[in-house]
C-alpha cells in the first residue's frame, strides 16, 4: 500500500557515527554530568538539614537516588522534544534550558502533591538542586558548545547536496566552497527536486545536508521535506523559500548566506510510531467503550429504511491506492446510480466535490448522523485495519480524485483520517477544493502531535455544534 511519509526509514549505519551523532552523544553527556554535579552539591549541603524522606527513595543507583534519576531522565526527553540537542547554536537555547529544567522542578512539586499531600521533600535540596542544575547546565553546555564549534572547524568539510536553477548553480557552489568549508557533492534542478531520481541521487552522495533555493510551490517542499527527513539529512532553504517551511525553519547565516535550517529528530520517527500507537489504542477503546452506540444506531437504520446498515465506498488512500471506506448508511440503496442525475444540482463551486445542501437521497434517521458525524464512526474499523488515521486528510472517493489537478495528489502522501484540518476549518462551507488541499498541505508541511491533539480537540466541539455539517 505504500508508505506514509512521515514513518522513518532505515539510517545507514554511517550516520550513527557521523557528526550529528557524535554532537548529540557529547551534549547528552554533558548535561546528564551537569545534572549530577547538581544533585551531589544539593545532597552535600542538604545533609546539613533535613534527609530525603524514604518514601521518596525507591532505589539507589551509582551512589544517586531514584529522584535524580526521574528529574533527569525528564530533563533530558524534553531537551531532546524541544530541539536543544540540534546542530545550530542559538543564544536563546540557554534561556530555554533554563525553563525547562524550572518546569521539571516545578511539576515535580505538583505531583509530590498527588502522590501524599504529607509528604514533605527538604525545601533546602529542591532549590539547592534546582538553581544548581541551571547553573551547571548552562555553563557546561557552553563550553560543550565551544569545543564543539572548534572540532566542526578543523574537521572534514560539510558535505552538501544543491537544489537551484541551472544559472546559479555554478555561483552558488563557489560561493559555498570559498566562504565555509563546504563541499559540494551533487546538485540537481529545482524542477526536479521531489522526483525519484533526483532522491536517489541525494542518497548515492550521502550528503551531511541538501541545500535547496527557489524551490516554487508548496507541494514540492512538502514532500522534499518528508522525504529527507525520514533518512535523517536535514534541509536548508535559502530565504526565496522562506514562505514554505518557515514554522521549521532556524535562521543562520553559511557562507555569509541568510538560510533557514530545517532539521530533522534525534528520535527519528518516534513521534510518527506514537501517532500509530495511539491511532491502534484509541480506536480499539472507541470501539469498545461506543458498541451500545453502534447497536443503537444499526437498529435505528434497519427500523426506518431498508437496505444494509453499512455503506461501503471506494477511496483513495494513501500513495493513491484504494480501499473501501466504512460509514453508516445515511442515504437510499439507489442513491449511487442516482447522483449521475442531480450532477447538475452539484453546489460545489469547482465541482470536484459534490455538495448539496438539500440531498433528497438521505434518509430521515441519515440526517441526524450526517450532522452529528456519527455516520464516520465505523471508519474506526479502517484504522485498525491500518487504512486509516484518526487525523488526517479525508480520503475521497474515485469520482472526486479523477478531477484532481497534479499538486492535490500531495496529500495522498500521508495516511488519510476521519477527521482533518480541512473538517475543522469549515467543513462543507469550504466552497472550492484548492482551499481544502491547502489546508491538507499545510497539515502535512506543519504536522505535530500537539496538531493532532489540537485537530481532535476542535473536532468534539465541532461534532457537538453540527457546524458546516449537512
Amino acid at each position: 500500500m505504500g508508505t506514509d511519509i512521515r514513518a522513518a526509514r532505515g539510517i545507514h549505519p554511517s550516520k550513527w557515527f557521523g557528526w550529528t551523532s557524535f554532537r548529540v552523544i557529547i551534549l547528552l553527556l554533558s548535561d546528564a554530568l551537569a545534572l549530577g554535579v547538581a544533585w551531589q552539591l544539593a545532597r552535600y549541603f542538604n545533609q546539613f538539614y533535613s534527609p530525603i524522606p524514604p518514601q521518596l527513595v525507591w532505589w539507589n543507583w551509582l551512589g544517586l537516588p531514584s529522584l535524580f534519576w526521574l528529574f533527569a531522565g525528564g530533563t533530558l526527553l524534553l531537551f531532546t522534544h524541544y530541539g536543544l540537542y540540534g546542530q545550530t547554536i542559538r543564544t536563546k537555547d540557554y534561556l530555554r534550558t533554563a525553563q525547562l529544567i524550572s518546569s521539571v522542578y516545578f511539576l515535580s512539586l505538583v505531583l509530590a502533591y498527588f502522590y501524599d499531600p504529607k509528604l514533605d521533600a527538604p525545601r533546602s535540596l529542591f532549590f539547592t538542586a534546582w538553581v544548581s542544575s541551571v547553573l551547571l547546565v548552562c555553563l557546561t553546555r557552553v563550553c560543550a558548545n565551544g569545543v564543539l564549534a572548534h572540532w566542526q572547524g578543523v574537521r572534514a568539510p560539510t558535505r552538501v547536496f544543491l537544489i537551484t536553477q541551472p544559472n546559479r548553480l555554478r555561483q552558488l557552489a563557489k560561493t559555498l566552497e570559498r566562504r565555509s568549508p563546504h563541499q559540494v557533492v551533487g546538485a540537481a534542478m529545482v524542477s526536479m527536486a521531489n522526483t525519484e531520481t533526483t532522491f536517489q541521487r541525494i542518497l548515492a552522495a550521502k550528503p551531511d545536508e541538501v541545500l535547496a533555493e527557489d524551490v516554487p510551490n508548496v507541494e514540492l517542499a512538502s514532500g522534499l521535506y518528508w522525504r529527507l527527513r525520514r533518512v535523517n539529512i536535514p534541509l536548508r532553504l535559502l530565504p526565496s523559500s522562506r514562505e514554505m517551511l518557515y514554522r521549521r525553519g532556524i535562521p543562520e547565516i553559511v557562507a555569509g548566506l541568510p538560510t533557514l535550517m530545517i532539521e530533522t529528530s534525534v528520535f527519528q520517527g518516534l513521534d510518527y510510531r506514537i501517532k500509530r500507537w495511539l491511532d491502534y489504542g484509541l480506536a480499539t477503546l472507541a470501539v469498545l467503550c461506543l458498541s451500545p452506540v453502534f447497536l443503537g444506531i444499526s437498529a435505528a437504520i434497519r427500523l426506518t429504511s431498508p437496505g444494509p446498515i453499512f455503506f461501503r465506498q471506494e477511496r483513495i488512500g494513501l500513495r493513491g491506492h484504494p480501499f473501501k471506506v466504512w460509514k453508516f448508511r445515511t442515504m437510499t440503496v439507489d442513491a449511487p446510480q442516482k447522483q449521475a442525475q442531480l450532477e447538475q444540482q452539484n453546489q460545489s463551486a469547482d465541482g470536484i466535490l459534490f455538495k448539496l445542501h438539500h440531498d433528497p437521497r438521505v434518509t430521515r434517521v441519515g440526517k441526524f448522523l450526517r450532522r452529528s458525524s456519527l455516520d464516520e464512526l465505523p471508519q474506526l474499523f479502517n484504522i485498525l485495519l491500518g487504512q486509516m488515521s484518526l487525523v488526517g486528510p479525508r480520503p475521497l472517493p474515485l469520482r472526486d480524485v479523477a478531477q484532481f489537478e497534479p499538486w492535490h495528489h500531495t496529500r495522498h502522501q500521508v495516511l488519510p483520517g476521519i477527521t482533518g484540518l480541512w473538517q475543522v476549518s469549515g467543513r462543507s462551507d469550504i466552497e472550492t477544493f484548492d482551499d481544502a488541499a491547502r489546508l491538507d498541505l499545510h497539515y502535512i508541511d506543519n504536522w505535530s502531535l500537539n496538531l493532532d491533539l489540537e485537530i481532535m480537540v476542535a473536532t468534539l466541539r465541532i461534532v457537538l455544534t453540527g457546524l458546516g455539517a449537512y
